[in-house]
């Protein structure tokens, strides 16, 4: 499919909640694997509150397909990792009729 450039490598990441001996629970993330991916901003906004400056900025992350259910196929709730950077993701969806690419909608926060 012209256009797309899988020239970023990103670690998919899944969360595990346990719990942490006291009643309450603990998050962790764990490492599924590395994809390679086109990486596209999408929109911007401050989403800052009282004093504090949020930045989030949406994100077109095409990567190879997976069928449904694989563990390499990312999902909603999971995330990208790349050096520093945490893209969580929204949405996913085939971004063509064959399945070889996938789209994933996700959003960067970033404390500014």
């Amino acid at each position: 499919m012209s256009g797309v450039d899988l020239c970023r490598k990103l670690t998919l990441q899944d969360k595990v909640v346990s719990p942490d001996g006291a009643g309450g629970y603990g998050e962790t993330w764990v490492d599924l694997g590395v994809v390679w991916a086109d990486v596209g901003a999408r929109t911007g906004r401050d989403a800052g509150a009282d004093g504090a400056h949020l930045a989030r900025t949406a994100f077109r992350i095409v990567v190879r397909g997976a069928p449904v259910g694989h563990s390499t196929r990312p999902r909603a709730g999971q995330r990208f990792v790349e050096t520093g950077r945490i893209f969580h993701i929204e949405a996913v969806a085939e971004r063509d009729p064959r399945g070889r690419y996938l789209t994933c909608f996700a959003e960067e926060e970033v404390a500014a």
